[in-house]
């Protein structure tokens, strides 16, 4: 499974908790910068690999895979993504040992990868403002890191009914 997110210094506020009867005080900016993390996860295992490129493209889908595919050499992967631009564009270099396979449209909830955006941006962004794009970045990079090493819970956020009965009963 595979998929990719924009992380930028836009806030977005969430709830947040504080003492009955104060009004908790959340920082706020918009600063119209973003780094985007591209990310592909083995749901069964947990393992996950991922890297964070200046935009998303065919260009850098193409350097993610190449990164992905020598992470995994001696495997073959079947790699599930959605219908952005970049991934049935004929530019793609698909390495050999990797094979792309299309969600249906409009699903993004069939791609596991989206929960581990949605706890990264739950867990390490909510009501945080960050002071340059290289700080941003620092802790992109310390949450993704973080995360991957917790493959159980990676497996328990992706690891969804229908891919374990896929991976159980291959036909």
């Amino acid at each position: 499974m595979q998929d990719e997110a924009r992380f930028g210094r836009i806030t977005q506020s969430t709830r947040c908790w504080a003492p009955e009867h104060i009004r908790p005080c959340v920082p706020h900016q918009i600063v119209r910068e973003a780094i985007y993390a591209f990310a592909a996860i083995h749901p069964e295992t947990g393992q996950m690999s991922s890297t964070l490129l200046p935009t998303a493209n065919t260009e850098m889908m193409n350097v993610f895979l190449k990164q992905v595919s020598q992470g995994f050499v001696g495997y073959f992967l079947v790699m599930q993504v959605d219908r952005a631009g970049w991934h049935p564009s004929q530019q793609l270099q698909v390495p050999e040992n990797i094979r792309l396979i299309f969600q249906p449209p409009y699903s993004p909830q069939v791609n596991p990868v989206e929960h581990i955006w949605e706890e990264l941006r739950e867990k390490h962004f909510a009501n945080r403002i960050f002071s340059s794009l290289d700080d941003l970045q620092e802790h992109l990079c310390s949450a993704l890191s973080e995360l991957s090493s917790l493959p159980d819970v990676v497996r328990s956020m992706t690891y969804f009914p229908h891919i374990r009965a896929a991976c159980e009963n291959p036909t």
